[in-house]
This record gives C-alpha cells, structure tokens and sequence, in this order.
C-alpha cells in the first residue's frame, strides 16, 4: 500500500494562522518533515507516534540536501506512510516546491498541497501596511533575496516601472547594494522602505526608513523581509511620523519589541523606537497542545445593531 506526501504551507510563525486543513492533516501525520523555521507549537499538532524531523536550512546551513529530502518523502509514502513536508509561510512560494513535486511525480507518489499564509502577507497584517492601493500601488511583486545560481537576473528597471509594491523575502544584511539597484533604475530616495523581522510571532521587529537611508538599516534577526514602495504612507499609525509630531525629514523609524518609547541612534541615522503589536495567539486553546487536536470554538455571536433595532421595531408593531 502506498502511502501519500502533503505539502503544507504551516504560515509566517503565528500558529493561529496554520489554515484548519493543515491541522487536520497533521493530526494524521505518520512522518512530519519540517524547516528550521516551523514552531513548536505547530509541531504539537501531530500525534505523539509522528516521526518528526527537521529538515531545514538557517542562515545557509543545511541539515540535510534536497536530494535527501525528496529520497525521503518518496521513500517513507512508498512504504504505506501519511508523510506530511511542513514548510513555513506557503509552499509555493520560494519553497522548493517544484522540485519535489517533480520528485514525487517521477515516483509515482500521491501528492496533495495545503497552502499556507504566506509571509508577505503576515508581516503586512501585523504591520498595518496595505499591500495595493487603488492610487499608489496596482501591482505587487514577491522577489527572492538571493537565486541557487547566486548571480542576480532581476531587470530592476522593468520592476521600478511597474510601480508596484515590492516585497522581497530573505533580502540578506547588503541593504547599500540594494538601494543602489534601486536608484539605478530610476526610484526615487524618497521611496518608503520597511524591514519586516520575525513576522507575526512576539519578537517581530519593524525598521522603516526610505531609499535614501535605508544602508543604514541595522541587522534583525533572521527571517525578515523588505518591503518597499508607496503604499507604505498609507501603513499603520506607527509608520505615520506627522502625527506624532515627529520631523518628517528624519531618515529613519524602527519598531522593535520594548516596553516603551525610546530613542537611540544607528549608524548615524535618527531612530524612533516604539512597541510592536501584541501577539494573542500564545497558548491559544484552538490548538489544543494537550490532545494534538485542534478544538471546535463557539464563540458568541455579536448581534448587529441593525439586527437589534429591526427586533425593536417589529415587537413595537405587534403591540
């Protein structure tokens, strides 16, 4: 009997945004195979005979190749096992995907793929910054930091004239080299800019600075992202320096995880620090770490005030 490989998207780090398919299909789990960067309290989702391995890469650093990888999936569904490849954010985004989809497909292995909330869109949530707008940005571009070739074949000046909203996911720490490829291809200094670190879960850092200053980024902690473009002035209050009174010639904002308000320097460049979101998710009781088992909530529906009011209404008419 042959068994079957999910490849599940387990989301940007926040475990309240593993998709419910994904859960249900890691209650199931015989093997998990995981990357570096899935939490442990996803990892509490299978059930305790789950083998469970970690298979991924940090800062460059492989466990395991992805010759290995893909040995393993064809090998363990071959054998009759439920093999679960957990990968963060979605599956099909910078994940490898293809080349074990082309692995198992030569094998004739059954394959299903669970997406994922990717971490783009993770770190736009937390952070308040809408994507598209209908009058700043009409296109957004995921771009990938660094390619297995290492050379760079992105046609920059193709990208700048999209005008859209780049986000660019394992950008590395040469933020001076980026910029210039940017200005080279004709973006303004001005051009907002933001370094996402640790979306979503409750280290997250923000740094957002512009084109100009953004060489003076400071380096968080890994995974982070960048995120450029003009939909970055219609963000959340904390990237709004007017309203705050805060000079808008300052070269750059950083929202990092303290208890209060701050100020410092980096690099030369002026630095607001304020507190990041809080994170509710911690311990959350949908996610069951007792059982393994997601629980059904039944949370209280909130009457509308409409609903309220026509309920008035309609009691008065019968009287």
């Amino acid at each position: 009997m042959t068994g079957k490989v999910y490849l599940v998207g387990a989301g940007p780090g926040d475990p309240e945004l593993l998709t419910l398919k994904a859960a249900r299909v890691l209650k199931h789990a015989d093997v998990v195979l995981h990357d570096d960067l899935v939490g442990e309290e996803i990892l509490r989702l299978a059930p305790a005979h789950a083998d469970i391995r970690n298979v991924g890469k940090r800062c460059g650093k492989k466990n395991i190749s992805q010759e290995e990888i893909n040995f393993l999936m064809v090998t363990l569904a071959g054998s009759g096992l439920q093999v679960i490849r957990l990968k963060g954010g979605d599956p099909l985004i910078f994940g490898r995907i293809a080349e074990e989809i082309a692995a198992l497909r030569k094998a004739n292995i059954e394959f299903e793929i669970v997406p994922g909330i990717t971490a783009a869109l993770g770190a736009a949530s937390t952070a308040q910054i809408p994507l598209t707008h209908r009058h700043a940005s009409h296109a957004l571009v995921f771009l990938a930091g660094h390619t297995a070739s290492g050379d760079d074949p992105t046609n920059w000046r193709a990208l700048v004239s999209l005008g859209a909203t780049v986000v660019a996911y394992m950008p590395g720490h040469d933020y001076s080299n980026i910029a210039r490829k940017l200005r080279s291809a004709g973006l303004s200094d001005e051009t907002p800019c933001a370094i996402i670190s640790r979306a979503t879960t409750s280290d997250e850092q923000v740094f957002s600075s512009n084109i100009e200053n953004l060489e003076n980024a400071p380096h968080l902690p890994a995974p982070t992202l960048l995120v450029i473009g003009e939909v970055l002035r219609h963000a959340g209050h904390r990237f709004s320096l007017q309203e705050i009174g805060w000079p808008t010639s300052t070269p750059a904002v950083a929202l990092q995880t303290q208890s209060e308000l701050s100020f410092g320097s980096s690099v030369g460049a002026s630095v607001f620090v304020a507190t990041a979101p809080c994170r509710l998710s911690r311990g959350h009781p949908a996610l069951a770490a007792d059982t393994g088992t997601p629980r059904r909530q039944h949370p209280q529906r909130r009457r509308h005030p409409m609903s309220v009011e026509h309920e008035r209404r309609r009691e008065e008419q019968e009287v």
